[in-house]
């Protein structure tokens, strides 16, 4: 008989549930959060595991990366599209893991991707970098705020690097504000020297550098957006069509209709937030620079608001690049933009 397994990963322990193929719960465990526990527990019905579900929202490396080197087939759940129980007077986590079990029996279990280990790390540190990008946005904000507080005027984010700690001696002359000024310039520079060298660490490190020079051919992807749009979307096979593309880096309108009348809005989280942001990005500065897409764009403008115009825009990058990725072909503005 078929068996399906479950596994809702909590920070520190985890709801195991194994349910047979009459929806027959045959386990239900709470266990702490240890690999060789975890495998004892599944081993009596190893042979018969059509697979193991596992739900988490970011611990989830350890666990999946184990179950599949002792050979289980591992579904990690897409817990933003995971259909909720209604109806129930009470539910927790032992329900909520037999509620995995169950629709992986039914054949309703949303998935994740499970991203490549070869690549994860490198990915997960172009990550850091953008959390350190607006860590040191902060701080200069800060800097630039104590300055004109002080004095009236407006300190540049040009001026402000090339400053020297030495300099900000005349420009803050109170000794208690020109202490915490300094100890935020300090701060910003060690920052940027960090980020310098994740940058170059990642550029290192990529399986296929010579994409980046692929990508970088379209208007406003540079070094950085390039990177982020490689690692991020990972193989473009797992893709079935371009449409699937864009909607996972969240170019796609989310809406409910019925009767052909809006009725709210669909799951605006179920996505890549990081491509979301390269592909917004790279729109900005295309629209600014390129003219036959800033043509494209006033014709959308006039018509729409600059923030839909300017997504219209991010979609059609996505599709190129998909397109890019995908069949190996250059960036062609006149397909692209007409």
């Amino acid at each position: 008989m078929s068996l399906y397994a479950a596994i809702d990963l909590h920070s520190s322990n985890s709801v195991l549930a194994v349910m047979d193929g009459e929806g027959k719960a045959l386990l239900q465990c709470r266990r702490p959060n240890d690999l060789p526990r975890l495998l004892a527990d599944l081993a009596p019905y190893r042979n018969d595991l059509v697979g193991v579900a596992v739900e988490s929202t970011y611990n989830w490396y350890w666990l999946v990366d184990g179950l599949i080197d002792h050979g289980y087939a591992v579904h990690l759940v897409n817990t933003t599209a995971i259909p909720q129980y209604d109806g129930l007077k009470h539910g927790d986590d032992h329900s909520d893991a037999l509620h995995l079990a169950q629709l992986m029996r039914l054949g309703l279990l949303p998935e994740g991707y499970i991203y490549p280990r070869e690549q994860r790390a490198t990915r997960d540190l172009l990550r850091r970098r953008f959390a350190l990008v607006r860590q040191a946005v902060q701080l200069m904000l800060s800097i630039q705020s104590s300055f004109s507080r002080n004095t009236g005027q407006q300190l540049s984010g040009n001026a402000l690097r090339q400053l020297k700690p030495t300099q900000l001696e005349a420009l803050f002359p109170d000794l208690a504000t020109r202490y915490g000024v300094l100890i935020q310039f300090k701060l910003w520079l060690s920052l940027q020297e960090q980020i310098g060298a994740l940058e170059h660490w990642v550029r290192k490190d990529l399986l296929r550098p010579d994409l980046l020079q692929r990508l970088q051919s379209v208007p406003g992807i540079g070094p950085i957006l390039s990177m982020t749009i490689l690692l991020e979307s990972g193989a473009s096979e797992r893709f079935a069509s371009v449409g699937d593309y864009a909607s996972y880096c969240r170019m796609v309108e989310s809406v409910r209709l019925s009767n052909g009348k809006r009725k709210g809005t669909g799951n605006r989280k179920c996505g890549n937030r990081y491509l979301c942001w390269a592909y917004m990005e790279a729109a900005n500065y295309a629209v600014r620079y390129h003219p036959s897409i800033r043509r494209w764009y006033e014709r959308k403008r006039a018509r729409k608001h600059r923030v839909v115009a300017i997504k219209a825009v991010a979609h059609k990058l996505a599709r190129a690049c998909y397109h890019m990725l995908h069949e190996g072909t250059a960036f062609d503005p006149t397909r692209a933009f007409g």
